[in-house]
């Protein structure tokens, strides 16, 4: 599902993320229009139309007229979708909602943007999307200084619950809001787990030594997608990079900017040195390589091997092919050296504000209306994923392994790395010197060494 994400990688990558856009969703292009009938039968107090939303001036805009939002539908699915205008028409009756939605919906809709003609809202998601470029293009609106000030319908101010915060673009300038929060980890399935007695990692030297009983047990410890090796950067190199730099995510960024040194230095060669001690020890399944995300993953569900390399939407992908019994369990990192912190590697998927919007008022209203902790708890219900809101998800109808994510992104003590991208040229040169040095025909050196020469390249 998360494929989509890297649609800058290349020509080749990108044929898989098109493949991939729609993952579990399976919805088509629809241009729909709610009308009152849509609208619950339940009206409370705080459902009357005098609620209205206070722009940052403390002024009293009237919330009405049209307005469209764009959404893309993928593994997600439209029904929070659906849920939130429908609950956003009932509390805003004077609103007249059209909805411009489905797997195929960034590339209809792209000669509208072309053309200056955009929707007031966007969700900025699936194949043909890609934010970064919009903010070079001029096609959001700068919302720096209302994002500060703006509150949520229940008073709180925007940015305090989220988890990832609105991505600094340059000088403090903000365009866009993370609405969906994933993280990178390492899954494996508590129900085997507690069948065999093997605890729980927590960190490397108990990684290492429940790796050593899963191994002598038979079964291979760990299995990544060889033919897509970003899996295994974000699942475990990049938490590693942050571990051994002191705790601190910066290098993440540095790496991001193409700094000099970002790549080689010593947390890098103390991350690879890990790695390729799992190797050595014949950790790693000799079937990862060249095998797609959807063999490893259902090799993983089979038990072939214990743990696993991904992101947060697997579950939720592969739940037609879950056997009974088998329950998800998320680690964020292993990489950390015991009594360190958990690192979490995020990935965002935002939503945005046309600049050329003709109704900005509903647009801020719609994002003021959806960010907060009970609609965080629907989010998680119903797409089976976590929405960019810290929320008790305890008592909620979530998965156990979302429930398990969000309290590792509720607890203090966990590091949230920021949210950054490589190039697409340095992407896929650290896609290849991961999986040579997998192969052995590298080593930690040499793969440091062609990533500063193609950082260099870059600058």
């Amino acid at each position: 599902m998360k494929l989509r994400k890297k649609a800058t990688g290349g020509m080749a990558l990108l044929l898989v993320l098109m493949s991939l856009a729609g993952c579990g969703g399976g919805a088509k292009e629809t241009t729909t229009q709610p009308t009152p009938e849509t609208k619950s039968t339940a009206q409370t107090d705080t459902d009357k139309p005098k609620e209205e939303t206070k722009d940052t001036q403390g002024s009293d805009p009237k919330v009405t007229g049209d307005f469209e939002i764009q959404y893309f539908v993928g593994g997600y699915g439209d029904s929070w979708w659906k849920e939130m205008l429908g609950e956003f028409q009932k509390k805003y009756p004077d609103v007249k909602i059209k909805e411009s939605a489905g797997s195929q919906i960034n590339d209809q809709m792209k000669p509208r943007w072309i053309q200056g003609n955009p929707p007031d809202l966007v969700y900025i998601d699936g194949a043909g999307s890609n934010e970064t470029q919009m903010v070079k293009d001029d096609q959001l609106m700068d919302i720096s200084e209302w994002v500060k000030q703006a509150k949520n319908v229940d008073g709180e101010a925007l940015t305090a619950p989220l988890i990832a915060p609105p991505q600094d673009y340059g000088g403090g300038k903000n365009y866009t809001i993370p609405l969906v929060f994933g993280s990178w980890g390492t899954f494996y399935d508590e129900s085997l787990f507690k069948e065999k007695g093997w605890d729980v990692p927590k960190d490397w030297d108990s990684f290492l030594a429940v790796s050593e009983k899963i191994k002598a047990a038979g079964i291979n410890p760990y299995i990544h997608t060889g033919k897509y090796p970003y899996y295994i950067v974000g699942g475990l190199l990049n938490s590693g990079f942050v571990s051994e730099n002191g705790d601190n995510p910066q290098i993440l960024k540095d790496q991001e900017a193409n700094k000099e040194g970002s790549f080689k230095n010593d947390a890098v060669a103390k991350t690879l040195k890990k790695v390729v001690e799992m190797r050595d020890k014949g950790f790693f399944d000799n079937a990862s390589f060249g095998i797609t995300h959807t063999d490893s993953q259902m090799l993983f569900l089979q038990h072939k091997d214990a743990m696993i390399p991904n992101g947060l939407w697997v579950e939720n992908e592969m739940k037609k092919d879950v056997p009974q019994g088998f329950k998800f369990g998320f680690i964020p990192s292993v990489m950390q050296k015991p009594g360190g912190k958990v690192v979490a590697i995020p990935y965002t998927s935002n939503i945005a504000i046309a600049k050329k919007a003709k109704n900005p008022d509903a647009a801020k209203a719609f994002i003021e209306f959806i960010f907060t902790k009970k609609e965080a708890v629907r989010w998680a219900e119903l797409t089976g994923a976590l929405m960019n809101v810290k929320a008790d998800l305890d008592s909620s109808g979530a998965s156990d392994v979302v429930k398990t994510a969000m309290k590792y992104f509720n607890d203090p003590a966990t590091i949230v790395a920021p949210v950054f991208k490589l190039n697409a040229d340095l992407e896929q040169t650290e896609n290849d010197a991961t999986i040579a040095l997998l192969q052995k025909t590298i080593t930690p050196e040499e793969w440091m060494d062609r990533m500063e020469k193609a950082a260099a390249k870059s600058r």
